[in-house]
């Protein structure tokens, strides 16, 4: 039996579950979230908890319990605590600002960069190099932040660019001398 898949997700208080077809729909404080049941998935819903069971043993359906459950529970963290990912700016002149709904970036380019989040995705500038991306899907904020690093990936030899904070960056030596 998977081990991830066994396991139950608790649903905190003001957190409903209700399946439709071959999705589950959670809702929460925070908003409302789908969640693809795959085949072979059922979910047992309680009062507290759900529990997911698969029809068989077939090696596909195994690795469908523990995906299914891992989606579940991040729809259920999204809906009542949210998601957060946060970058940091590295570089001379590397700044940002939010510039009414849009990311304003100047990332070392002869243009500023300006990024428009998608739905249910807000963003914040705390410093002029430090972003904070949050929302309720954990997929998209994570792509968001991804995207957003796209823009200027930290090179190996200083560390400039925008980087995820604490990520750490393996740091080339540069030439040597004579």
């Amino acid at each position: 039996m998977s081990r991830i898949g066994k396991k139950p997700v608790a649903l905190p208080k003001g957190v409903k579950v209700t399946v439709t077809g071959s999705e589950a729909i959670v809702e929460g404080a925070k908003g409302k979230l789908t969640c693809p049941i795959l085949a072979g998935i059922t979910l047992d819903i309680q009062a507290d908890s759900v529990n997911l069971n698969r029809a068989n043993e077939e090696a596909q359906t195994r690795a469908f319990h523990g995906l299914t459950r891992a989606l579940l529970n991040n729809a259920v963290v999204g809906v009542t605590e949210g998601w957060k990912k946060e970058l940091d700016i590295v570089g001379v002149g590397y700044k940002a600002a939010m510039d009414g709904a849009k990311l304003r970036m100047e990332l070392g380019y002869s243009h500023p960069i300006h990024y428009e989040a998608p739905d249910g995705i807000q963003m914040a500038v705390e410093k002029t190099t430090h972003i904070v991306v949050t929302g309720t899907d954990r997929q998209l904020v994570g792509q968001v932040a991804a995207d957003i690093r796209k823009f200027r990936q930290p090179e190996p030899y200083k560390g400039k660019g925008v980087q995820y904070t604490g990520e750490v960056i393996r740091r080339k030596a540069g030439k040597t001398g004579k």
